[in-house]
């Protein structure tokens, strides 16, 4: 399997090489040169198998001869055996609605389920290549710590972690700072996510600091992050439909940076029998609003009770957007010109058309938001964290559908007790997290402020 950029201006490369580029050189991102397809026979033994057994099966095509089998079964083995549940993502009942439980890793949200993955898989290629990593990401509250703990007390690794002051929970904040370990830095810019997004995509687009400093990606511009989540939509099928191809299912995602439901789409060209994504956003509605008009344009970030999805440049849309123009890289190049240039682009009519087929798209506010958590939990004792309400919001007309739910709702205290006068317990991984010890370094959000820390903290 070779890897391209949705922009065309890389020769392909191994999935060994797109893991350790992340971003592509060219300014876009890597997808595979085709998706491999799956029939329903192979769906149907696929719906048989416990989560590793069938990560296994997902990825092998992906990573093609880099990887042996035998090598990426021990990988996954040792990725989930952190979890705290034996099915790692369970599908539960909350009342009629099915929920998708994806915050039994580490830090308790779903992006564990593939910074779990990828920081193993770092450490086994660093080791077996030789080299060393400085990896550099942005957070808008749960990838960041979700990476810290993938890739903590590393050796040939250390991490530099952006996310917004005073603009993550309390508690997404604490499970960042509270890491001590040595290869780990956490800083706090002056500003919001998307600040510290462009902070990054400048410091990836910055080809010679890129080389000297060997950097690398976390974010989900990493091709092994969609990867690691495109398990869980087959694991959730095949618990819910018993691997009968005719039975088509559709997945309620709250959605922000566009990682997550796109690995859904993927999912999709697979084969995976999807009738729906329903496209799930808080007020930061710029996806929503793609979806309904055809433009994609930038607004004000809103704070909102869902602030991992307070976002308006989604960093995955370009890998979208790269299939809705059949494939088309110079398409991409210029709609993305068009973006750079004006703040937006727009499709044709016939392409948002075709958006529409896929994707439902609904924008659901605060009041919304506490709504569902309070009715949701006077029905059926179940706790929603704010993101996962926003999902299941979005997804009322649809009674089937299986509902991703994000994290764990002891996260979002505050917002929790606002709508039910409780706070959820919290799991073991999040207690006496306020009472430990930090350390974080507060920055301007600039391009050449957060070098010097690098640089300074590198040679140290």
């Amino acid at each position: 399997m070779r890897y391209i950029s949705t922009r065309g201006g890389v020769e392909p490369v191994t999935f060994t090489q797109a893991v350790m580029m992340g971003l592509a050189t060219d300014g876009g991102l890597l997808l595979p040169e085709s998706i491999p397809t799956i029939d329903s026979a192979t769906l149907s033994k696929w719906s048989q198998l416990n989560f590793q057994e069938l990560a296994v099966e997902v990825m092998l095509p992906f990573v093609g001869s880099d990887i042996g089998r035998e090598e990426l079964t021990t990988l996954v083995e040792e990725s989930y055996a952190s979890f705290d549940h034996p099915e790692v993502t369970p599908v539960v009942s909350a009342g009629e609605t099915r929920i998708l439980e994806l915050f039994h890793g580490p830090t308790a949200a779903f992006k564990d389920v593939a910074l779990q993955f990828l920081g193993n898989l770092f450490e086994f290629l660093l080791e077996r290549d030789g080299g060393r990593l400085n990896i550099i990401g942005a957070t808008s509250g749960d990838t960041g710590s979700a990476a810290i703990y993938g890739v903590r007390g590393k050796e040939r690794i250390n991490i530099f972690i952006l996310h917004p002051h005073k603009r993550v929970s309390p508690i997404q904040e604490r499970q960042m700072t509270t890491v001590l370990d040595d290869n780990v830095h956490n800083i706090a810019i002056r500003a919001t996510f998307d600040d510290g997004q462009r902070i990054v995509k400048e410091l990836f687009n910055d080809l010679e600091f890129k080389k000297s400093h060997s950097l690398g990606a976390v974010n989900s511009i990493n091709w092994a992050r969609i990867l690691a989540q495109v398990v869980y939509y087959f694991y959730a099928w095949g618990r819910t439909n018993g691997g009968d191809s005719a039975q088509k299912a559709t997945f309620s995602v709250p959605t922000g940076n566009f990682g997550d439901i796109f690995a859904g789409y993927i999912a999709m060209r697979m084969g995976l029998p999807i009738e729906r994504l329903v496209l799930a956003t808080n007020s930061n509605d710029i996806l929503t609003r793609f979806v309904h008009s055809g433009t994609y344009q930038t607004g004000e970030v809103h704070p909102t009770v869902s602030p991992s999805m307070d976002i308006q440049i989604s960093s995955n849309f370009e890998r979208y957007l790269y299939f809705l123009m059949d494939e088309n890289p110079a398409e991409v190049r210029r709609l993305m010109d068009e973006m750079s240039k004006q703040g937006k682009l727009t499709v044709p009519a016939a392409k948002q058309a075709e958006v529409a087929k896929i994707f439902h798209a609904v924008a659901v506010s605060e009041e919304e938001t506490l709504e569902q958590i309070r009715e949701t939990y006077q029905q059926s004792g179940y706790i929603l964290d704010p993101h996962t309400a926003v999902g299941v919001k979005a997804a009322q007309d649809m009674p089937t559908a299986i509902c991703l739910a994000t994290a764990h709702p002891a996260k979002f205290g505050a917002a929790v007790h606002d709508a039910i006068g409780i706070e959820a317990p919290p799991p073991p991984s999040l207690q006496g997290l306020m009472e430990k010890e930090t350390r974080c370094a507060i920055l301007d959000a600039g391009s050449d402020v957060i070098k010097a820390y690098m640089e300074q903290a590198i040679k140290a």
